[in-house]
């Protein structure tokens, strides 16, 4: 009993930190909806409610010239992007872990060094590339969408192999080994076997990958500067940042929207979503 006793204060200050951590993330999300759904004229009221919400900022956005043509881009970019990261870093976490070979330990530093690097310091030499790539192939030059999707796809890369590193090394050499004795290919196994084991990581990584993608700006702003049809969702908000007065509402409408298709992504993928966080803290 004083062992129990002990521990329940403790407990408690813990769950009074988690719940004060989570109004303090709460509270801006609260903020967007009520400023999306506040009248014009109480924008800069400090009340935390209102008495007379409305839609109007909500229909100037769905009203928007192309909004449809920019949603898909939107998503047409983050699922490219979601898969093609799931497959590439789950293969390189493959060979950095099962294998051995001269240069395995430069490529992980380097993988290091890669997260380190701001986007910013990027954005010029990543347009210069682009654009002479786009004059070999056009579909990969200023104004594609292709060039926006292997951008993101080599920002995402780096932090999801270092993670899914964690999960292929925490499978024993042992189950590789059975599975060979029962004849099972290393290529079966590793898309039978392993696959399935590491895929809690494979969600978590997902997950990143998507917000990451869906969230971006700078990097559409910088390869898409004058296709408007090619643009995505937050290039479209930008028409609300008037610079004598920016429409809060319809900005923060826009905001609102653009969070819906990331919290239906985390409802189907939650539950594998905490297994896959604390698998890569424990790798």
């Amino acid at each position: 009993m004083a062992v129990l006793n002990i521990r329940r204060p403790g407990r408690l200050a813990a769950e009074i930190v988690c719940c004060v951590i989570a109004a303090l993330v709460a509270i801006p999300l609260y903020w967007m909806v009520l400023s999306a759904v506040r009248p014009a004229g109480e924008l800069a009221s400090p009340k935390p409610w209102t008495l007379a919400p409305t839609l109007d900022s909500f229909k100037r956005v769905l009203d928007l010239n192309g909004f449809g043509r920019y949603f898909l881009n939107s998503t047409m970019v983050a699922v490219a992007v979601v898969v093609l990261s799931m497959l590439c870093s789950f293969l390189a976490a493959v060979a950095l872990t099962r294998f051995r070979f001269r240069g395995r330990t430069v490529l992980l530093v380097m993988l290091l060094v890669a997260q380190m690097i701001p986007i910013e310091a990027l954005t010029i030499p990543l347009y210069f590339m682009v654009q002479s790539f786009g004059d070999t192939v056009p579909a990969f030059g200023l104004n594609q969408l292709l060039p926006l999707i292997f951008v993101n796809l080599a920002f995402s890369l780096p932090f999801a192999i270092w993670m899914l590193r964690g999960f292929v090394a925490a499978v024993p050499g042992e189950l590789e080994e059975a599975a060979a004795l029962d004849g099972a290919s290393r290529f079966r196994f590793t898309w039978q076997v392993l696959f399935p084991l590491v895929a809690p990581g494979l969600v978590a990584t997902s997950v990143l990958s998507f917000i990451h993608a869906w969230n971006d700006f700078l990097l559409a702003q910088t390869l898409i500067y004058s296709d408007v049809d090619n643009r995505t969702l937050p290039q479209a908000l930008r028409v609300f940042f008037q610079p004598d007065q920016p429409d809060w509402g319809g900005i923060m409408a826009g905001s609102t929207l653009m969070t819906i298709p990331v919290l239906i992504f985390f409802v189907f993928v939650q539950r594998h979503l905490v297994s896959g966080l604390s698998g890569a803290v424990k790798g």
